[in-house]
């Protein structure tokens, strides 16, 4: 009985735990969505002016921000 308890315990406290992390991954994500908007506009002009294997290089950056 003390082990269901003190398992009951340690479930519903450690939920509350985790929860502080939510803004700090929030943050994470902006940073990640804002430099890769930075690569993809970089990419972009490089495209445009006919640099397409930078254009790639620089696309290919912005894809792997997503993948870590």
């Amino acid at each position: 009985m003390k082990k269901l308890m003190l398992i009951s315990i340690l479930v519903l406290f450690s939920g509350s735990a985790f929860a502080g992390s939510c803004p700090m991954m929030s943050k994470n994500i902006d940073s990640k969505i804002e430099e890769a908007q930075k690569l993809r506009d970089a990419g972009v002009k490089a495209h445009e002016a006919g640099d397409h294997a930078a254009s790639e290089e620089l696309l290919n950056k912005a894809l792997e921000l997503f993948k870590s």
